[in-house]
């Protein structure tokens, strides 16, 4: 059971959540189906360890690691190419064209493996001191056998029913499937020279929700739009539970003194003190320029989201001219993945230059917006607080401070780049709270936390 338990503490590092016994469960579910089928074995160990579907493409690639395919190094090995035989590649290409027009998955697994050991090695060890996919699909350009293998398939009868456009969908689904192939090989052989664990941490990316903003792209953004729904509705229960503790009151001291002299000074009955009824006001001062426009895309979602569980919820956006955006995100709130380009090509954040300009936009935002704060007002700050070597006029973001009831700066740069370069974080952070959110799951935690009651 040494992969077992190698398979789940690579899965808890990426954030799985299992515990004993759903190992316990994996284990005993391996020992009934045994280990004949791997299709069999992968979909056992999904249904007892995984809690939902977003899981399943990390849960994939792990598993190929602990639980590789019987495609034989030496069966590949064997067939190893010079690197600049280019007939020996057309000929690979010829083959995974024929194999992809034929659905043959199996000779596809071989036909990874020989692309991997015949194109993807480089170095000057034995053999090779490693593998790379990116390599050997640059040379294989599988991408580009779409025409071939819809000719193949048309001409052998295998077209569907409604035509040309669903088959070069399903031939884009098999050569990205034959990709991942490639992928997964490369992972293998890596993983059997430096060790299974070093690899599945590092080699596999994790879910989207613990990618870094700053880092992701354009299709973990989309997966994380998918997510704001479920997340929105998972705050708002936290908040209203948070409420429904605080409409209790806390203890009003002298009064129930009072009421205890009656019972020989035993406080028997707790006097409360009732909160006064009213829903808090949220503002977001969110910079969308370049990396950051991700970052704060997500969170104007969110709280776009969340935005009946408070009595008004206003958004400003800025690079350099802030501008309010909260009919924008309204009107948008059916589809969060254009809203970037919405804001940007509708709303003036820029004026003379397009690079972000803290200070200016602080100023502006006092002097044209300052009816938007009050006593019930929390701000969110979003941004990475770089100031392109503006001035960073500390002194409005104080006034911002002082009109509203709480600001809160959410930075989605690690502090340990707070300061680096022309980053003004530090200063920031000396008049108001800031919080590092680096992905969507720091993002849910801190927001959780700080959403006013």
């Amino acid at each position: 059971m040494a992969r077992l338990t190698g398979l789940v503490a690579a899965l808890r590092d990426h954030g799985f959540g299992i515990g004993t016994g759903e190992t316990v469960d994996a284990g005993l579910a391996l020992e009934a189906i045994g280990f004949a089928d791997r299709e069999r074995v992968r979909e056992a160990l999904a249904a007892t360890l995984l809690h939902g579907e977003r899981q399943r493409p990390v849960f994939d690639r792990v598993f190929d690691l602990y639980f590789p395919a019987k495609v034989t190094s030496a069966e590949a090995d064997a067939v190893l190419v010079d690197q600049q035989d280019n007939a020996a590649l057309a000929g690979l290409r010829e083959r995974i064209a024929e194999a992809l027009a034929a659905g043959d998955t199996a000779l596809l697994d071989r036909l990874a493996a020989e692309a991997v050991a015949g194109f993807g090695g480089y170095g000057s060890g034995p053999g090779t001191d490693g593998w790379s996919s990116y390599q050997t699909l640059s040379r294989l350009r599988p991408e580009t056998l779409l025409a071939r293998v819809r000719a193949a398939r048309t001409a052998s009868g295998r077209e569907p029913e409604f035509g040309d456009r669903l088959l070069d969908e399903e031939i884009r689904r098999a050569i990205e499937g034959f990709r991942e192939r490639v992928r997964t090989e490369a992972r293998r052989r890596v993983a059997d020279r430096r060790g299974r664990d070093q690899v599945a941490r590092r080699a596999v990316a994790g879910t989207a929700d613990r990618v870094d903003f700053l880092l992701a792209g354009r299709e973990q953004l989309d997966e994380l739009r998918r997510t704001v729904r479920p997340l929105a509705r998972k705050l708002a229960t936290r908040l209203a539970a948070r409420r429904r503790r605080a409409s209790r009151g806390e203890i009003d001291l002298r009064r129930t003194l009072r009421g205890s002299l009656s019972t020989g000074g035993v406080p028997v009955r707790p006097v409360l003190r009732r909160r006064r009824p009213g829903r808090p006001e949220l503002v977001l001062l969110c910079d969308v320029s370049g990396s950051v426009a991700g970052f704060a895309g997500f969170t104007m979602a969110l709280v776009q989201a969340l935005h009946d569980q408070f009595g008004r919820v206003r958004v400003f956006a800025f690079v350099n001219r802030v501008d309010e955006v909260t009919g924008l995100l309204a009107r948008g709130a059916a589809d969060p993945a254009g809203l970037g380009e919405r804001i940007l090509a509708e709303a003036r954040l820029t004026g003379w230059h397009g690079q972000s300009d803290y200070g200016t936009a602080l100023d502006e935002f006092v002097e044209r917006y300052a009816d938007a704060l009050g006593p019930r007002t929390v701000v969110f700050v979003l941004g990475d607080a770089r100031t392109n070597r503006a001035d960073p006029r500390v002194e409005s973001l104080r006034l911002i401070a002082e009109r509203a009831r709480r600001v809160h700066w959410l930075n989605p740069e690690q502090p340990a780049l707070w300061g680096t370069g022309d980053s003004v974080a530090p200063l920031y952070a000396e008049v108001v709270d800031m919080w590092p959110c680096r992905n969507a799951r720091r993002l849910g935690e801190v927001i959780g936390r700080l959403l006013p009651v």
